[in-house]
């Protein structure tokens, strides 16, 4: 028996799927309860040994109401803020757009508890909404695979299932009649502009001129409302911020074995910054030329899966929590995967998927982690694997089926 027997099973019958996906969700349900009471106080703080980025998201929210929203785009200054709040001396950098502070200063406005229960059970079910929708009949497979991303988000407290929600509102809306339905959701992806990036070369090849107007218009809008809110001088503080986060990436500052890009596999493994980038601006390249190829090869829903695994590839700056990204791309091209696969070749992709998050997270668990390391850094592998899932992944979708469906 292989792998894709093991997790296909699921799809045995609709008993069977509605078995599995419940209890999936009750499993990720208690996650998402133990890390609410956590971040309550309530529960023990070394809960999985997994830090809770959602603190810090908490504590931005905070810094915003008190109009000190510029020392959270720098280290020093936010390690002080840090340091008042809890007592732990945790260091991490700040870099997200003033978009994302408005929406973090709307959650400083409930208690802790309450207000990580609200965000990250929104946008899981938000998530899995959206998810259910774009894959149909193999929901439960995807589920399967992406459950240990999905938790790992959960527990970080992170905002990677609002991403990827994001990403699949955008899917359909191409799949649909395009314009606001895909170029809204892509436009509040300026939360995470890398991640939009493969994308909207995706807008610009399939000539989608009406959502790429929408998502302008959306950027513009909220850059506006942003500015008006926090005040024009959050701007030299976020160019400030990407500054001083390029250069701790420079130096290595940055726990590389939680990444996925191929830069933080190169850097894990001792390979100098210069080249490091190169080697990822090749990979990069090379992701973004799948979009192209597949745009113009490709069905829409396939095109669109490739250029979900590609939005990944792009930056050097993704972590292991925007990996429900990954699900978005399987719920769209699993169906006609399984249909040229064999069982040793999905086998292979299942394995690639599920190891992709699991070796950096391994490694956090056993040694300390933040954003300041001593020593060599653990190892990344989720980069050169989540090229390699795309790659496959397209010479299988460029095969002929196995299976010819019935006339």
């Amino acid at each position: 028996m292989q792998l894709a027997d093991v997790i296909e099973v699921a799809q045995a019958s609709r008993s069977t799927r509605r078995v599995y996906i419940a209890a999936i969700c009750a499993c990720l349900l208690l996650v998402l309860c133990v890390s609410a009471l956590r971040s309550a106080g309530i529960a023990t703080q070394h809960f999985m040994h997994a830090e809770c980025d959602f603190d810090t998201f908490y504590l931005v929210g905070q810094m915003v109401w008190r109009g000190r929203i510029a020392d959270a785009y720098e280290v020093a200054k936010l390690a002080v803020w840090q340091y008042r709040a809890t007592g732990q001396p945790r260091v991490t950098a700040w870099t997200y757009p003033p978009q994302f502070d408005l929406l973090v200063a709307l959650l400083a406005l409930l208690p802790r508890g309450v207000a990580f229960g609200m965000f990250i059970a929104g946008t899981l079910a938000a998530y899995l909404a959206v998810l259910r929708r774009i894959s149909g009949d193999v929901f439960v497979t995807v589920l399967i695979l992406m459950m240990f991303p999905i938790a790992t988000v959960i527990m970080s407290g992170q905002n990677g299932l609002l991403t990827g929600a994001l990403i699949g509102l955008a899917c359909l809306g191409f799949a649909g009649a395009g314009g606001m339905r895909a170029g809204l959701p892509l436009g509040l992806l300026v939360i995470k502009p890398h991640l939009a990036v493969a994308f909207a070369l995706y807008t610009l090849v399939n000539r989608q001129w009406g959502a790429f107007a929408w998502a302008a218009l959306t950027v513009a809008v909220t850059s506006l409302l942003a500015t008006l809110v926090l005040g024009a001088d959050v701007w030299p503080a976020v160019l400030l911020g990407f500054r001083e986060a390029a250069s701790n990436m420079h130096d290595g500052h940055y726990p590389f074995e939680r990444m996925i890009s191929v830069y933080a596999a190169m850097r894990s493994f001792g390979v100098g910054p210069a080249l490091a980038l190169a080697l990822h601006c090749v990979a990069a390249l090379l992701a973004l030329g799948f979009v192209i190829a597949a745009s113009r090869r490709m069905c829409q829903r396939q095109a669109l899966g490739l250029t979900c695994m590609a939005s990944l590839l792009v930056s050097p700056y993704a972590y292991d929590y925007d990996l429900p990204i990954v699900g978005i791309g399987l719920g769209l091209l699993l169906p006609d995967l399984m249909r040229r696969a064999g069982r040793g070749e999905r086998s292979m992709l299942y394995a690639l998927v599920l190891t992709s998050p699991v070796v950096g997270i391994l490694q956090t668990i056993s040694t300390p982690s933040g954003l300041v390391h001593s020593g060599v850094s653990p190892v990344s592998l989720a980069g050169p694997l989540l090229m390699v899932v795309l790659v496959l992944a397209w010479r299988l979708l460029v095969r002929q089926p196995l299976l010819q469906k019935p006339a």
